[in-house]
């Protein structure tokens, strides 16, 4: 059986001791009640500290947690609220649209798959649950980087790779794209990533009216686009659609 590593159960220790003790604890409280030498405990809190887990009171000296870990808590309650909402929307937008369906957030540079509705055939698909799409070419990535700054950033300072002879690559061109997204609400993605695959975006808000995550449909581009070469309309509609119903189970309300 692989031993755990001591520094992170003592740090661990540490942060539940600050959750459920006083309001803030000094290095000699936290030493003594978890047994260690006040240099360990130190080096422990300060590597915490920079790490934006703990805080400590320029006054005091004494520690409190901090709010890299309210952050977190946030981040996974509301991971877990969003798919818990989007559950019976998306199975109905893969009903109503014959292909399979995403909702993604923003990971790191890229964009997570945290759900995923299979196309309601029976061919043989794959769960795609935790998989990363890039954030510059897929349509759930357009949506995240047009309406959520952060990950805006992400997607401008990373390396936008070409995919196909479709990605669009360059800054200026980018900019361009999440342009167009802002002004119609929505993002498409006609063989920029995959070849032979399109697929349609729309985001996602919370009750602070803040993108949270986006959904998608995807499929073969001569299902998902029209004579045109663009999404279809009725798609492109019942896309957003299931965006806003999402949201306003999420208290975004009606936008």
């Amino acid at each position: 059986m692989a031993r755990n590593i001591q520094s992170l159960e003592r740090a661990a220790a540490m942060l539940r001791l600050l959750a459920g003790g006083e309001r803030r604890l000094g290095l000699s409280d936290v030493a003594g009640a978890l047994g260690l030498a006040k240099g360990t405990a130190h080096g422990i809190l300060r590597t915490l500290q920079a790490e934006g887990f703990v805080e400590q009171d320029p006054a005091s000296g004494r520690y409190q947690l901090g709010a890299e870990l309210l952050r977190l808590g946030n981040s996974y309650l509301d991971v877990h609220e969003l798919r818990a909402r989007a559950l019976v929307w998306t199975d109905d937008l893969a009903r109503a649209s014959g292909e399979s369906v995403y909702v993604g957030v923003l990971h790191k540079s890229g964009v997570l798959i945290m759900h995923h509705v299979f196309r309601p055939d029976d061919s043989r698909q794959v769960l795609e649950v935790g998989a990363m799409q890039p954030l510059h070419s897929t349509a759930l990535g357009k949506v995240l980087s047009a309406f959520d700054p952060v990950a805006h950033t992400e997607a401008v300072e990373a390396e936008r790779e070409a995919f196909t002879p479709r990605t669009v690559t360059d800054p200026a061109g980018f900019e361009e794209v999440l342009d167009l997204t802002r002004a119609r609400g929505w993002a498409s993605d006609v063989e920029e990533t995959w070849d032979g695959i399109a697929s349609v975006a729309a985001p996602i808000y919370d009750r602070r009216r803040m993108p949270v995550g986006a959904v998608a449909v995807a499929g073969a581009v001569e299902r998902v686009c029209g004579e045109s070469g663009e999404p279809r309309p009725a798609l492109v509609a019942s896309v957003r659609d299931c965006a806003r119903s999402v949201s306003r189970d999420l208290g975004a309300g009606r936008f």
